[in-house]
């Protein structure tokens, strides 16, 4: 085929053309360097990132700080950044090399701060933002980072309630909103890399390199239903260019008990049993212990062989901690990579967690308009469960002994009917292992195909697989002498989400807006199975054999799916850099409510003013920095689980006219409403950030008023309907709350410096409507009462012991001097009637804090530093599980506690009494839990340069650490925030450890 001439000439012209022009684009680019360092201490930052403005042409700094890219032109501008640190933007102009110095302070305005699908710099926000260095998440030796940050924010209740080995802390943040379940519908979300509903119990903290805290509704509103309770932005660690970086971190060291309330010793026990027969007239002297006591028990006493149940079963536990890191990559692709391995064993035997993690996240950019990248984690955890053998060993008496003379074990002491507490400790006895296989990764593609906007597709998923499996044998604590039972039990959980966003940033002039859209779908499935069977043949076998067990055997299985659809957008606007503007608006849709309901919107605006960049401002000498904040905007909550809304049916057993069982299907006793609707929560937030005297003084002070309407509940229907619940939206809840956040530097030179944290929350929380009223149930922990919080006691008050001579006034209460004395506080007709009924509960306490604080410390004098931390809660109350070990009739063994007798007059505890029962008992228990406690000590040492230099070191730190040790309390029996739990205690931790950077 012949192509025309006048055609080539046109295509050689084309060629000629774009060839010319490529060389004079060529010709304006050029290779730009430079090094980048902490301003405080001149130390080089690595893993900053170096961004040509407007383009996605970018690179990081390598180990020693130093980056090199290539810019378009001359005039092309640099942003560089790095989380925590400042931001800043630099004209390349005819310059080639740079030395770029970012303020790690926490008065930069410019830091960079992590919100809801995007960055902005501090001085920008507009909401209620915490943002946290990773390297706080490793100050404290911690399971998980959420533990390791107690009291660093203000409005963020964290504690510890147990001490099993892997057993992280919990969060609530600004207060309890639900009432369906406040244990669990109140929690925060947690989202690691984009991927949301990640696992805490995952992640390695040496791998964080930020963690941001979203409290108000303005910060949580972008992800609407979701970050209902308060939004926690982990950003893991990223790769650098330049020569590779590698890290590793180690920790070992041993763990005790902090404080475990004493139970009775043997001659107490003696004394409280006697006591107990004394008070029902059968004992007198020594020489009606054959009325009291067994013989074996008798023969123990007569020869004072006592043993302590508790001191047998505690050991010293141990806590070990290894992570390799390794950062590396060119100027266009960027890997980071790690392993760790993670051991705790508890103080008790057959308690042990190892957690294995792997992380590889890689960055790579195609060319100047798209960048794409794949963030993933691999835990590995395998995890051994012990039985709670304290509440047995509570209760038997602590006479005889644990082994015979010949080292047999002795599996009923005494001869008595309570199996030995160290049962389950037996060689072949106990096993419960559970195995947790959990993948998480998130895929992303930037693209920008015009100036200033950006738009990026995320897919994340997380693969869940546990298995479990649980036998005990005939002669161990749940197995009495009679039975052994072997258990496997299999759960997966598939989460999948496809987010994508759209990103438009512009300036004109005085003018700056952001533009943020959002789609996204989240699938959730889970699937169970499990099967159980008695009388295992082949006891070696445990639960890998359940064709081995002979009798009972049951299985189940389920299947659960939930998705939620969402669409939202956000505006950032910014006028001369101090008037700030944020509108945010979701639309949810959640296949766990019913048709028609299914659908929410919710909205939030937030404005802020810059006041300290007024003109009026300029010659004042105080305020360095002082923004007002304000917001507004409603959230939502779906707190029911999948097909709640939905009638379902359960197998059930039917008999007629003595016949034998047949099995047959009836109705849930949950029964369906697909009215049920959205709860929905509006929150107003007031906020000033300032820093004063030349920056050594900066804070933030919030107050916030939340209202949470459309509570949903399962709500009690009559026992006539043939059901028992119904799930409705029944009333309203009000949170009310000022917090504080300050950072001060009370001393700073070159040789020494001091600067502390402290924050402090004050939280209000209550129920403002009931639909009929308040809920009272038989369980003292379960009423709602309007005007209190949904997590109370209500119970009756004892007010003393009964005392002697007051013997007619007991009387009419059925009560004898050494019982209990409660108040007399209503009866049906809301007055006092001389008797005790269900009429006289009354409102006790809740179990949550007044307020929350903390207090850390860090001091540096060349190369130590010393870390100091405090927190408190204060204003809470607990019902304490130690207290109510109180067995009146001496049958068992009690709390170490003072008891009521004629020669005793307390007002302590009633005297024991063989035949009386104990009533009340749980008036016992309930007791103001204040405490302030000194969570952390550490001690480091870092090596001079010159000498670990010397061994091919970037930097060498030596530290030791003390965790938990100390507390200050009325309560002195046992570790405060554990609430005397008898299961498991808290523990102190003590360890030694090391940084390495090569």
């Amino acid at each position: 085929m012949k192509v025309p001439v006048h055609f080539m000439r046109k295509r050689i012209l084309s060629f000629v053309f774009l060839t010319f022009i490529s060389i004079i684009s060529f010709a304006q680019s050029k290779t730009v360097t430079g090094k980048i360092v902490d301003q405080v201490s001149g130390n080089a930052l690595a893993d900053a990132s170096v961004n040509v403005k407007g383009s996605s042409v970018s690179t990081t700094s390598n180990a020693q700080g130093v980056f090199s890219i290539t810019v378009p032109s001359a005039k092309s501008v640099l942003v560089i950044s790095y989380i925590g640190f400042g931001t800043q933007e630099i004209a390349v102009g005819a310059q080639s090399s740079f030395t770029v110095s970012l303020s790690s302070s926490a008065t930069n305005l410019n830091e960079v701060v992590v919100i809801g699908y995007g960055t902005v710099k501090k001085r920008d926000l507009t909401g209620s933002v915490v943002s946290i260095k990773g390297d706080e998440a490793t100050k404290v030796p911690a399971t998980t980072a959420i533990e390791a940050i107690q009291g660093k924010v203000a409005g963020a209740d964290i504690s510890r309630s147990n001490g099993y080995a892997g057993q992280g802390a919990g969060i609530r943040i600004r207060g309890t909103r639900s009432i369906a379940n406040p244990g669990s519908s109140n929690n925060v979300l947690y989202i690691i890399d984009g991927v949301q509903g990640a696992s805490m119990s995952d992640i390695n903290p040496n791998d964080i390199q930020s963690i941001d805290v979203l409290k108000d509704a303005s910060s949580t509103a972008i992800y609407g239903s979701r970050g209902a309770n308060g939004v926690i932005i982990i950003t893991t660690k990223r790769g650098t260019s330049g020569k590779p970086r590698m890290s590793f971190n180690s920790y070992s060291g041993v763990s005790e008990v902090a404080g475990y309330g004493a139970f009775q010793d043997g001659p107490e026990y003696v004394a409280f049993k006697r006591e107990a027969f004394r008070a029902a007239g059968t004992w007198n002297s020594a020489a009606d212990d054959t009325k009291v006591f067994t013989a074996a028990e008798l023969d123990a006493i007569q020869k004072g062989r006592f043993i302590n149940w508790q001191d047998e079963l505690l050991n010293t536990g141990r806590q070990q901690d290894y992570n390799i890191g390794v950062a590396g990559g060119s100027d266009k692709t960027k890997i980071f990579f790690s392993a760790g391995y993670f051991n705790e064993k508890g103080v008790l035997k057959l308690d042990e967690f190892k957690r294995y993690t792997t992380r590889f996240n890689i960055d790579q950019t195609i060319n100047s308009w798209m960048k794409l990248g794949v963030n993933s984690q691999l835990a590995y955890i395998n995890n051994d469960l012990r039985r709670d053998p304290f509440n047995q060993a509570s209760k038997t008496p602590p006479v005889g002994a644990a082994f015979d003379s010949a080292g047999n074990f002795i599996l009923f002491p005494n001869g008595g009917t309570q199996i030995n507490p160290l049962a389950d400790e037996q060689p072949g006895q106990w096993t419960r292992n559970i195995k947790t296989r959990r993948y998480t990764a998130s895929a992303y593609i930037d693209i920008s195909p015009i100036k200033d906007l950006t738009a990026r597709s995320i897919v994340s998923t997380t693969q869940d697989a546990r298995t479990e499996g649980r036998y005990f044998g005939k002669n161990t604590i749940d197995g009495g002498g009679n039975r052994s039972q072997s258990l496997v039990s299999n759960t997966q959980t598939s989460f999948i989400s496809w987010e994508n966003l759209l990103t438009y940033k512009k300036e004109i002039k005085n003018h700056s807006v952001t533009l943020t859209g959002v789609t996204s779908y989240l699938q959730t499935v889970t699937t169970a199975s499990s099967a159980q069977a008695e009388n295992q043949l082949f006891p070696s076998q445990t639960y890998n054999n359940l064709a081995g067990a002979t009798a009972n055997p049951f299985w189940s299985s389920s299947y659960r799916k939930e998705n939620l659809i969402s669409f939202s957008g956000r505006v950032n606007y910014s006028y001369l850099g101090k008037y700030l503007l944020t509108f945010t608006g979701r639309r949810d849709g959640s296949s766990k409510l019913g048709a028609g309901n299914k659908w929410a919107f919710f909205p939030a605006g937030a404005v802020a003013w810059r006041i300290s960049d007024e003109a009026f401002m300029k010659n004042q000498h105080v305020f360095n920095e002082l923004k007002l904040r304000a917001s507004y905007g409603v959230s939502g909550n779906d707190v029911l689980g999948p097909y709640a809304t939905q009638n379902s049916l359960s197998l059930i057993q039917f008999s007629y006219n003595d016949a034998g069982s047949t099995p047959a299907y009836g109705i849930n006793q949950t029964i369906a409403n697909d009215e049920v609707r959205w709860e929905k929560t509006a929150t107003k937030d007031f906020g000033i950030d300032f820093a004063i005297l030349k920056n050594r003084i900066t804070g933030a002070i919030d107050y916030y008023d939340a209202l949470t309407t459309d509570l949903i509940f399962p709500y009690t229907l009559p026992a006539s309907t043939g059901v028992s619940t119904v799930n409705r939206n029944v009333g309203k809840t009000r949170n009310k709350g000022f917090e504080v956040a300050l950072t001060t530097t009370n001393v700073s030179n070159k040789a020494f410096s001091w600067t502390s944290n402290i924050t402090y929350a004050r939280n209000t929380e209550k129920i403002v409507e009931l639909p009929n009223g308040n809920v009272i149930d038989n369980d003292y922990r379960r009423s709602l009462i309007v005007g209190h919080s949904p997590t109370i006691y209500y119970d009756y008050k004892k007010i003393g012991i009964w005392q002697l001579g007051e013997e007619v006034e007991a009387a009419k209460y059925n009560a004898l001097p050494g019982d209990i004395k409660i108040a007399d506080i209503s009866g049906p007709d809301g007055k006092p009637d001389g008797k005790i009924t269900a009429d006289d509960r009354t409102y006790i306490g809740t179990l949550r804090p007044k307020w929350t604080g903390g207090l850390n410390n860090d001091f540096r004098y060349k190369g130590f530093d010393l870390n100091i931390m405090f927190v408190a809660r204060v204003g809470q109350w607990m019902s304490s599980d130690y207290y109510a070990k109180f067995v009146r009739n001496g049958s068992q063994n009690s709390a170490k506690i003072t008891y009521w007798t004629p020669e005793n007059p307390t007002n302590a505890y009633p005297r024991p009494h063989a035949t009386r029962s104990s009533s009340y008992v749980t008036t016992l228990t309930e007791f103001e839990n204040s405490f302030v406690k000194l969570r952390n000590i550490t001690l480091g040492y870092t090596l001079p340069k010159t000498i670990s230099n010397r061994f091919k070191m970037e930097n060498l730190r030596l530290y030791v650490s003390g965790k938990n040790l100390h507390w200050f309390s009325k309560l002195k029996d046992f570790d405060p925030e554990s609430e005397g739990i008898i299961d498991q205690p808290l523990q102190k931790l003590f360890v030694a450890g090391l940084n390495v950077t090569f």
